[in-house]
């Protein structure tokens, strides 16, 4: 008879335990028999009690997936009572072929801690938790209110109120005064073009012509209550920009030393109309990174800089060791897929993250500007494969830059230093003097 061969792996994490998170119920595991096995509630009590089950069982660490929104409460109460939390992905716990079920998930996940074979998730500081829920949270209006101006758009074309092709942005300075004269019972197309900005390239007599319409009821009444959304969500956007400037600041307090830190200004940099409406934003994260001067990068934006100071924050930036590894965290840098010694596949693995989609929309902006280190990189590389693997590429550059900037303390310089519009003409002006 053929013996069986057992191999044996060595324990890394002798006191380990592992969670099945679920919406209703969690599934703890202390070992790999049943009788090591206990259901829980998702109550604030039933939480304590676990934790107080698993300080009884000498437990130091555990191991529990992402799952949705239902592990945060559960990672709080663990965290609060001293236990050590490895929070991982769900692609690293797949449960071998075979039947799967609650009691078998908690202690399959019990035996790959056990044995160390799970890395932990991301996951940023308190401080950077806060300034993200705000953020996001003024994201959400803004996904709102952008859908809320399509309506209006919508509802504006069956009125036959062209209004889309005589002015930029249905939403802008012109536009929006016409849509609140309209909803207010003036319908007469001349009078509504007296609303016209003076920078708008359309003459009055042109706009008048487009807001002939059939001044239907039923519609009338769908865009007076789509402008009312757009206006509440304005309103809830402008009330998150001051939470986030309030908070921002009071944690810069925080360290008298950065408050004395000034950086260089910066005019040149335009102002989107959806960027936060922070006072003085390039001066606030100059302190809040300690010195560092993220908006020297040329096509950065200020919604770019927010996003980093939410997403990750100057602390999250030491969690990564190199510049290799906080890119691939963000999923910009090439999966290679070797066998038998050769490359299979390169391709960017799938996924994303915030941080990710802005570092991406600061690279697509880059490859519009002129003569800089980085949109030279960018048309280099759009030559050659196309501009999406450009945005890609450049978008990976620009994440080891901003890395080496926040985790070495060191000024971004290019190789040859771009000059914006401004800057060129106070060159111009000081060599006529």
């Amino acid at each position: 008879m053929v013996r069986k061969k057992v191999m044996e792996l060595e324990i890394i994490n002798a006191k380990a335990a592992g969670i099945d998170v679920g919406s209703r119920s969690h599934y703890v595991a202390v070992g790999q028999s049943l009788q090591d096995v206990k259901e829980f509630g998702v109550y604030a009590e039933d939480l304590t009690t676990l934790c107080e089950w698993l300080l009884s069982y000498d437990i130091t660490t555990v191991a529990m997936e992402s799952t949705g929104d239902y592990w945060q409460n559960l990672f709080t109460e663990l965290v609060k009572h001293g236990i050590d939390v490895t929070l991982c992905n769900g692609k690293f716990t797949k449960h071998p072929k075979g039947k799967k079920t609650d009691v078998k998930d908690c202690r399959h996940i019990q035996k790959l801690h056990a044995l160390g074979l799970l890395t932990s998730s991301f996951l940023p500081d308190e401080v950077t938790e806060k300034l993200r829920t705000y953020t996001r949270q003024r994201n959400n209006m803004l996904s709102l209110a952008s859908a809320a101006s399509r309506k209006m758009q919508k509802y504006l074309k069956f009125l036959n109120f062209r209004l889309d092709v005589v002015v930029k942005d249905v939403c802008g300075l012109t536009g929006l005064k016409i849509i609140e004269d309209i909803c207010k019972g003036n319908l007469d197309p001349y009078l509504l073009a007296e609303h016209r900005h003076y920078n708008c390239r359309k003459s009055k007599e042109e706009i008048a012509k487009a807001l002939h319409g059939n001044n239907r009821e039923d519609f009338l009444f769908g865009l007076k209550q789509e402008l009312e959304s757009y206006q509440f969500f304005q309103k809830k956007i402008k009330a998150c920009d001051k939470e986030i400037t309030r908070f921002v600041k009071e944690e810069i307090k925080k360290t008298p030393r950065k408050q004395k830190l000034k950086t260089s200004d910066k005019p040149y940099k335009r102002v989107n109309k959806n960027a936060p409406a922070i006072p003085n934003l390039n001066q606030i994260a100059f302190q809040y990174f300690d010195g560092v001067d993220l908006m020297a990068i040329e096509g950065l934006s200020h919604a770019t800089v927010m996003a980093i100071m939410s997403e990750i924050g100057p602390d999250g930036f030491e969690k990564f060791r190199t510049s290799k590894e906080f890119v691939s965290w963000l999923r910009l840098a090439p999966n290679n897929k070797i066998s038998g010694g050769k490359v299979l596949s390169s391709k960017t693995p799938k996924g994303s993250n915030r941080l990710k989609i802005a570092l991406r929309q600061a690279a697509n902006a880059m490859g519009n500007l002129k003569d800089t280190h980085l949109s030279d990189f960018f048309n280099r590389v759009a030559y050659r494969r196309g501009r999406q693997a450009a945005v890609s590429a450049t978008a990976r550059k620009l994440g080891v830059i901003i890395w080496t900037m926040v985790t070495k303390k060191v000024p971004y310089s290019p190789p040859n230093e771009y000059l914006f519009l401004d800057q060129k003409r106070k060159m111009k002006l000081v060599t006529r003097i």
